[in-house]
């Protein structure tokens, strides 16, 4: 059964309406298909309204939709033979951070992303993609390996932040944040990175201070979460939606402030109701980046980097 959020409630109702119809007509004589047309063009309508002005914490909400395609979905669509490596070699393994090696479109790439998880246990398992100091150290030690071979990365982003929690700061949660972020920059390899959820602070950064960064178009990427702002200026996580009006967190926005190169259309409704066209769509933008970076030398690549960060504000 589809998950609707608060506003789209209106929509949520004319397609149980359409489903009433279609179970409470099955095997009678009764002609419904006229009524049912129009009530699917009905909510059609409806959801291409809702979704052409949504504002910024309605695309919060999206960005964060359980039924979103997670890191693992892309990689299933688009990499072929993708081995997965683990751990980060000095204290153990984090699957908030996923990566490993594949073939994307026949060609050889690193691939590294948070992974949500989709299920109460996998999102358990995965720590609701808020990575720890060994996540970042892991992504280090893959970029790292990515670049002596000589092979493209592909990071994807979806996380709220990096794990705020006690243990993690006693592992050096700011410094393996600051060392990945370092290393993204570092590369001679071009860093593709594609923000296809949340993008959280510097738990979003230590994997996407990339060459290219696109965005889906109902996803978001900011210094901090709206509630985590609201509570900081307003005493109160109530004002997340003028928090996220005031912070500039779409695609739209970032593009505009030149913080992305790029934002990638989604299907109507969101990528979770059609995530196939999502992956697709976001595998063609991908597939473009890293042929136009394809041609670069590795001192090319960082310095067209540099160059694109220093140019930011």
């Amino acid at each position: 059964m589809a998950t609707f959020l608060d506003f789209e409630k209106p929509i949520a109702e004319l397609e149980a309406r359409v489903a009433e119809l279609r179970e409470t007509a099955e095997g009678s004589n009764v002609d419904i298909e006229a009524e049912v047309e129009r009530l699917e063009a009905k909510a059609e309508r409806l959801l291409r309204e809702t979704y052409a002005r949504l504002t910024p914490w309605q695309k919060t909400q999206v960005a964060r939709h359980p039924e979103r395609p997670h890191f693992k979905d892309y990689v299933a669509s688009l990499v072929e033979d993708f081995v997965p490596l683990s751990g980060d070699r000095a204290f153990g393994e984090d699957e908030a951070i996923v990566g490993g090696l594949g073939r994307f479109r026949g060609r050889k790439v690193m691939l590294i992303g948070h992974e949500k998880g989709d299920d109460t246990a996998s999102r358990l398992r995965h720590n609701f993609g808020m990575a720890k100091p060994e996540g970042y150290r892991k992504a280090i030690r893959l970029m790292r390996l990515a670049d002596r071979f000589g092979l493209p990365v592909v990071s994807l982003v979806d996380t709220s932040g990096a794990f705020p929690g006690v243990q993690a700061e006693e592992r050096g949660q700011a410094e393996a944040i600051a060392r990945s972020t370092e290393q993204c920059l570092a590369l001679s390899v071009p860093l593709v990175a594609a923000i296809v959820g949340e993008g959280g602070s510097g738990g979003a950064i230590a994997i996407a201070a990339a060459n290219r960064v696109l965005m889906l178009e109902h996803s978001v990427y900011s210094v901090i979460s709206p509630e985590g702002c609201a509570s900081i200026l307003w005493r109160t996580a109530e004002r997340a939606s003028d928090a996220a009006e005031a912070m500039k967190i779409t695609a739209e926005d970032l593009k505009r402030l030149g913080v992305i190169e790029r934002v990638i259309p989604e299907p109507l409704g969101g990528a979770h109701r059609d995530p196939a066209a999502a992956i697709e769509s976001l595998g063609d933008a991908l597939e473009e980046e890293l042929d136009s970076l394809s041609s670069l030398t590795g001192a090319q690549v960082r310095s067209e980097r540099r160059a694109k960060y220093l140019a930011i504000g």
